[in-house]
């Protein structure tokens, strides 16, 4: 059976809810900045190394002599910490800190719009959702139910009947049908303030039906008085195979008197009546062609209403001569329920009105346009779940949706053995819209097959809402599992990934939105930080080929990387989600992490600034009017220049203005948009300005800089604000004359292994492996060269920087944990010996950070 086969799956150690589609495009992506970066940092240092050496031992004919082996090591030195530099600021090791936060942000907030989060990875995951499955009760509609119609004594009742007109035995059914065949705990108390509605406490269902009671000017309370739940013979709970529920009593204590009630779906229970009281409280037969007429002229039309019709019926055991609605008490069987169920006497039918919630229409329109296509399932009648499907916009006028029962449902999906058939199973949910008279297990073989097809170009991610016991295989198979906070059971809540806290629709739509929130909030950083990448890789590689140095020196650089990933990842990953984000399509599993729009950013982008640079780096002492640096580079102890300080100042303050472009990744011009909501932003953004402006103007031999004059601060400022201007002309340019970025993209093998095994790191285990050791090795390189640049800073210098470079070294070692704790580990990390932590696991583990259980 299908279930079988998830189970020895679980087993295996495959499992779809510990993966994550941002995971995987973060793993490729890392995996092919750590070798560009490690092939540009290794070639650095040859070419540094080979010039030096041409230079000095064929040019100029020197040989090496003990007077110049202090000197020669010095520059081998020098250039070997410029390539590690380099691999330093190439790797991008803020990717686990902007997931973390982007993350962790997002889940607090998620919290006031009704959306606790047990499973940190549904937050991103929920943004490429292109399904919903979701219920109808409490989810959809307002789950405050009353009873509107009703059908007693043979009569049509449009409003709430007067009590008094009925006959006495017919009356006294009703209330002990109500009052005795409902869970005690389900009960109607006042409201807390004058005016208020009553509250209702326990299943709505059974509220609805005890408020029936109440309107009629009658009280259950009575009955319960007389008939304790202590005294109760046998009850028969609800079960949503047989969609009834059933209690035995015996009448007014007596041995010799057992009353059977049952109420449950109207059709269901209807069948199971032979008998149905007329007015004066008379059992009349009730044939076959006597209950299609009840079925046609007053079940169908109240659920063509929306309304869920329930209906009411009783059977009495007895001992000796029975009438003929009677069965005898000798021989019964009390466990035997599908045999005590038949026979029985209809004692009334209602229609239940449960209102769409006035939000729900606009919320599903939005979902709609948003390209995930919403999906009804319910236990109620196929009229009544097609009625509240139009309602909710879920079925559209002039489109052709699919309205299904579960036999139905079944009956399509299954091949001759019973088993469910995929190929049939992908001919029927493009179109289905509503599944009706569904079980949970209905539900599962609909997520399931889902989620598992591969008939459509991309693959489904699909979100389902549950709040029962025996929802719990669908919440758990579902890509977003959210269970209902209020209705849910204990259950449905731990098979979850979000708890809906106020049980409405609109919170799952407010979901969606964080969730592209957070897949764009990395996007911003990826954009922003592999723009410094290229930037700072590409012009530290032609200085060493050019100008036989760095025009970055390497604790500026350390800066720079520190600007780029602490502070940016923060600020970036603090953007509040808007409307617009609900007016793009999702995604999807295989999309590229960096887009098209991104790529042509990122190369234009870096493409201003190496200009600005060369211009500097060659023309500047000309133009600005200052000395020229480079004459000073084979000087390890030269002094810092404004020449280079121009540089380092015109790059950061380039940096910091394309910090505000990198906000918008979707081609959009007006780049301010939202920026006052987001004062972290500003604050991180006006800080790093400062910061700066004391490093140039007070960091002196520490940094590697001189002070600046205003006429000189007035030009790397106005380079600054030119990223600005340059960004609206890239804006201009059109996408498709950008390559597709397909190394950054999940392949089609890679889905395959998604549905199979539960490693997204590489085809090959062992491969991937390799990959993520090799990389850890890496980051291990960055902290170990901080912590050598803070000292051979501290001693080059000749200055007492110890509180410096403390901080410095603090402020590495400190992000560097932060990138290895064990809760950011991923399903692959966890099979690594002890000590072997690093970058990838976290980088690529979101899903992994935390499970916070809210029971």
């Amino acid at each position: 059976m299908v279930e079988g086969a998830d189970e020895a799956k679980a087993k295996s150690g495959g499992s779809r809810k510990e993966k994550s589609v941002l995971q995987s495009k973060l793993t490729r992506l890392a995996i092919q900045i750590g070798y560009a970066g490690t092939a540009i940092a290794v070639l650095t240092v040859i070419i540094l190394i080979v010039q030096f050496c041409i230079r000095e031992f064929v040019i100029k004919g020197k040989s090496w002599t003990a007077d110049d082996t202090t000197r020669n090591i010095e520059m081998f030195v020098k250039y070997f910490i410029i390539g590690v530099t380099v691999l330093v600021v190439a790797v991008p090791e803020g990717l686990p800190l902007a997931v973390t936060l982007s993350l962790a942000y997002s889940v607090k907030k998620m919290m006031h719009d009704n959306n606790l989060v047990r499973h940190l990875d549904a937050c991103e995951t929920m943004g490429n959702a292109t399904a919903i499955c979701s219920d109808k009760t409490g989810t959809l509609t307002t789950n405050r139910m009353t009873v509107v119609q009703s059908y007693i004594g043979q009569q049509h009742n449009r409003n709430i009947p007067n009590f008094s007109n009925f006959n006495k035995f017919l009356g006294q059914l009703i209330l002990e049908s109500i009052s005795i065949n409902s869970g005690y705990t389900s009960r109607i108390e006042p409201g807390e303030n004058e005016g208020e509605l009553p509250k209702q406490l326990g299943n709505k269902t059974e509220c609805a039906l005890l408020g029936f009671i109440q309107a009629m000017g009658e009280s259950y309370d009575q009955v319960r008085e007389k008939y304790t739940e202590e005294s109760l013979f046998k009850v028969y709970t609800f079960n949503s195979d047989r969609k009834s529920m059933s209690t035995v009593i015996k009448v007014d204590g007596s041995e010799d008197r057992y009353r059977f009630f049952c109420k449950g779906a109207s059709e269901v229970v209807v069948k199971k009546c032979d008998y149905i009281l007329d007015s004066e409280g008379k059992a009349v037969r009730f044939n076959l062609q006597a209950q299609e007429k009840v079925v046609h002229e007053t079940i169908e039309p109240m659920a063509s209403e929306g309304l869920r019709t329930i209906c009411m019926a009783y059977k009495d055991f007895v001992s000796g001569t029975t009438e003929m609605n009677e069965s005898s008490i000798d021989g019964v069987d009390w466990d035997d329920e599908a045999k005590i169920m038949t026979g029985l006497t209809c004692v009334a039918i209602v229609g239940i009105e449960d209102p769409v919630r006035d939000e729900v229409p606009e919320a599903i329109r939005k979902c709609q346009g948003a390209g995930i296509m919403v999906r009804m399932v319910t236990g109620d009648n196929v009229n009544t779940a097609r009625s509240i499907a139009s309602k909710c916009g879920i079925l559209r006028p002039g489109e052709e949706g699919l309205v299904l029962e579960g036999k139905e449902f079944n009956r399509r999906v299954r091949d001759h053995t019973g088993e469910v058939n995929q190929e049939y199973m992908d001919k029927i949910w493009p179109d289905l819209r509503v599944l009706a008279r569904s079980s949970p297990q209905d539900k599962y073989v609909l997520v399931k097959g889902i989620i598992d097809s591969k008939s459509e170009s991309t693959r489904q991610v699909v979100a389902v809402t549950g709040d029962g016991t025996n929802d719990g295989p669908a919440l758990k198979k579902a890509d977003v599992g959210f269970a209902m906070g209020i209705s849910g059971t204990d259950v449905a809540k731990e098979a979850s990934d979000i708890i809906l806290t106020d049980d409405n629709f609109t919170s799952i739509v407010k979901a969606v939105m964080w969730g592209r929130n957070v897949y764009d909030s990395i996007a911003k950083f990826l954009q922003f930080q592999l723009t410094v990448n290229v930037v700072a890789v590409l012009a530290a590689f032609f200085g060493a080929c050019i100008i036989n140095d760095s025009p970055l020196k390497a604790i500026q650089m350390l800066w720079v990387n520190l600007i780029m990933d602490t502070l940016a990842s923060l600020a970036l990953a603090t953007e509040l989600p808007t409307d617009e984000l609900l007016k793009r399509k999702p995604y999807g599993r295989s999309k590229p992490l960096v887009s098209r729009t991104m790529a042509k950013n990122i190369l234009l982008h870096s493409v201003y600034q190496l200009t600005v640079i060369g211009v500097l780096l060659f023309k500047g002492p000309d133009i600005l009017g200052i000395d020229d640096g480079i004459q000073d580079v084979e000087n390890v102890h030269a002094p810092p220049t404004a020449h280079f300080t121009m540089i380092f100042n015109s790059f950061v303050m380039m940096t910091l203005f394309n910090e505000i472009n990198a906000r918008k990744i979707h081609n959009q011009h007006n780049i301010s948009e939202g920026l006052l909501r987001n004062p972290i932003f500003i604050g991180i953004w006006v800080g790093t300005i400062i910061a700066q402006a004391l490093i140039i103007q007070f960091g002196g031999i520490a940094f590697h800089t001189t002070s600046l004059n205003a006429s000189q601060w007035l030009w790397c400022l106005f380079l600054g604000v030119g990223t600005l201007l340059w960004g609206q002309l890239v804006t201009m340019v059109p996408d498709h004359y950008m390559p597709s970025l397909r190394w950054c993209k999940r392949s089609k093998k890679d889905e395959d292994e998604d549905e199979e095994d539960g490693d997204h790191v590489a085809d090959d285990p062992v491969s991937g492996r390799g990959q993520i050791l090799w990389v850890r090795g890496l980051t291990r390189l960055q902290q170990q060269i901080r912590v050598i640049n803070a000292f051979r800073m501290s001693v080059d210098t000749r200055y007492d920087n110890r509180s410096l470079t403390s901080m410095q070294s603090y402020h590495s070692v400190q992000n560097i944990r932060a990138a290895r704790r064990p809760h950011f580990q991923s399903s692959t990390e966890m099979s690594e010996p002890p000590g072997a932590t690093g970058l990838i696991s976290s980088a690529t583990a979101p899903g992994r950070v935390a499970e916070t259980t809210a029971m």
